[in-house]
Formats: structure tokens, sequence, C-alpha cells
């Protein structure tokens, strides 16, 4: 088979599975079970923590963001949250001036460490936020991290 015969028909082949509903898309993932568009579409830290079912945010030095100071890439900036609160439900990070604030949430199994790691996108400088839920209340750590090249479009 020739290469041009070979990516012809894999293009054909990845429509037709698109289509028939094979390939998940965007649009998909959004309607998933357990999606809440309400905290993803949210501006703020209360917006956000509003739309996880609590109420506003308390400070605690008991969530702990690791960030650098300086995100030399926006595209990949490496982030940890823990959370040495009893009962932590659910861990999440927010960047201020991202398109979406609410960047992602774990959920936190019972009896497991509440510690997760992840690379987050950042389109400026910005404050990040680590939000730890326990029962109906949030905690939270911020940390202003400084982005030389953008990431979100820039």
């Amino acid at each position: 088979m020739q290469r041009r015969e070979f990516l012809t028909t894999g293009q054909a082949v990845m429509a037709m599975a698109a289509v028939a509903g094979l390939i998940p898309t965007m649009s998909a993932a959004q309607n998933a079970p357990g999606w809440n568009k309400a905290a993803f579409e949210g501006k703020s830290l209360a917006e956000v923590a509003k739309a996880l079912g609590g109420a506003a945010a308390t400070a605690s030095g008991d969530v702990m963001l690791s960030a650098p100071e300086i995100a030399e890439n926006g595209n990949v900036v490496r982030m940890g949250v823990e959370s040495k609160l009893a009962g932590t439900s659910m861990i999440a990070l927010l960047v201020e001036k991202n398109p979406s604030v609410l960047s992602c949430a774990f959920d936190v199994i019972a009896g497991s460490d509440a510690s997760f790691a992840t690379n987050v996108r950042m389109g400026q400088t910005s404050n990040v936020y680590a939000l730890a839920k326990v029962g109906d209340k949030f905690f939270y750590s911020v940390k202003e991290v400084k982005v030389t090249l953008g990431g979100c479009g820039g």
C-alpha cells in the first residue's frame, strides 16, 4: 500500500468512527456523569466553591500548595497539592486568570492520602489556589506563580 493510500484510508476510517460515536468528543465529555459545568464556568474562588457544593472557603495552613515561583513556560507548570485535614474528600487547583478558573479536581478515596500532582497550563502570571473540601466546608492556600512565556493562547 502506498503512503498516500494509507493516509486516505486512515482518514476515512477515523471519520466513520467519529460519526458512529466510537471516538469521544469534547461535547460527549461535557455530558458525562459527574461533569459539573457550573464549577468550570466559575470566575472566582467563591463561585467555584459554591458550584462544588460549599460555602465561602477559609484559608488554612493544612492545605499545602507546591508550585514554582516562576514558570518559564506557561504551557506546562508542575503543581502539587496536599491536605492534612482529616476527612478531605476532594482537592482542586484553581488558576485565577485562566479562561476557566477551575483547572482540575480530584476525588479523594476514604483512607487514602489527600495528595496529588499534575501539570497545569497557565496563560499569564496569576494566583493559584489549592482547594480542599472537608464535609461541606472548603479550605484553601494560595500562591502567586509568575509566567514568563504564556500557555493559554499566549
